[in-house]
């Protein structure tokens, strides 16, 4: 269960990320994701095993789990760290790549960054870097010469929204760079949050494994006798 929960935070950290990587440069910052899934992947392994050992009480079985355990809890506290690492640079890496993708947006045929400012301003409903006005120094607001601004940036309650300039009330009022930072911040700390709560559960798994590899050692002579279900 805990493999599977790691799997899908890290395929929901890729599938959000997907949405604003024209506002973030850095791809190493899916490097967290990227062992959350890999750490769930191996948990699964890891946890058959442990049931096995378990089961059978073999101590060769016990003392490679709890090895093992130790190695994936040293990647998760990796992951924690990386996770603090990349999300203080989100707002460095926003504040650099921002202003780009929208000079780059055109409205009358859209590509992929025009694509996600209009998925952005929609969905965190914002409008413009800090607020509407930064349109206006932009190269397709230039090029359309109408003082309007984006579609996008009218509020969603509004069906005669036509992003003129003169109506300001019928815009967003906020700026998107600060909604985006705030965004991905949320997504890395996904990331942390669940890596800390998996990293207590592994050591839960540890202890309890190495309490019953100590019950062993000291009972040598401890031996489960499968066809009468009695002990010698």
């Amino acid at each position: 269960a805990a493999a599977g929960i790691l799997c899908y935070v890290g395929a929901y950290v890729f599938i959000t990320y997907d949405d604003y990587d024209h506002f973030f440069e850095d791809v190493y910052t899916l490097i967290p994701a990227v062992i959350i899934i890999a750490v769930g992947t191996l948990l699964f392994i890891i946890g058959l095993i442990g049931c096995c050992a378990t089961i059978r009480e073999s101590r060769c079985g016990l003392a490679t789990f709890v090895i093992i355990l130790l190695l994936v809890f040293i990647t998760e506290v990796v992951v924690v760290v990386l996770g603090y690492i990349y999300r203080a640079k989100v707002e460095d890496e926003v504040d650099h790549s921002i202003r780009k993708v929208y000079n780059r947006y055109n409205g009358t045929n859209p590509d992929a960054a025009s694509r996600a400012i209009d998925y952005v301003q929609r969905q965190l409903r914002c409008c413009g870097i800090h607020n509407y006005s930064d349109w206006e120094n932009t190269v397709w607001f230039k090029q359309t010469k109408n003082n309007s601004v984006p579609l996008s940036c009218c509020k969603a309650a509004l069906s005669n929204c036509t992003g003129s300039l003169t109506r300001p009330m019928d815009l967003y009022s906020e700026g998107c760079e600060a909604l985006v930072v705030k965004k991905l911040q949320e997504i890395m700390m996904y990331v942390i949050w669940a890596a800390l709560a998996f990293a207590a559960i592994q050591l839960l798994g540890m202890l309890c494994a190495c309490i019953v590899l100590c019950r062993r050692s000291r009972d040598p002579a401890y031996e489960l006798l499968i066809a009468g279900g009695t002990y010698a």
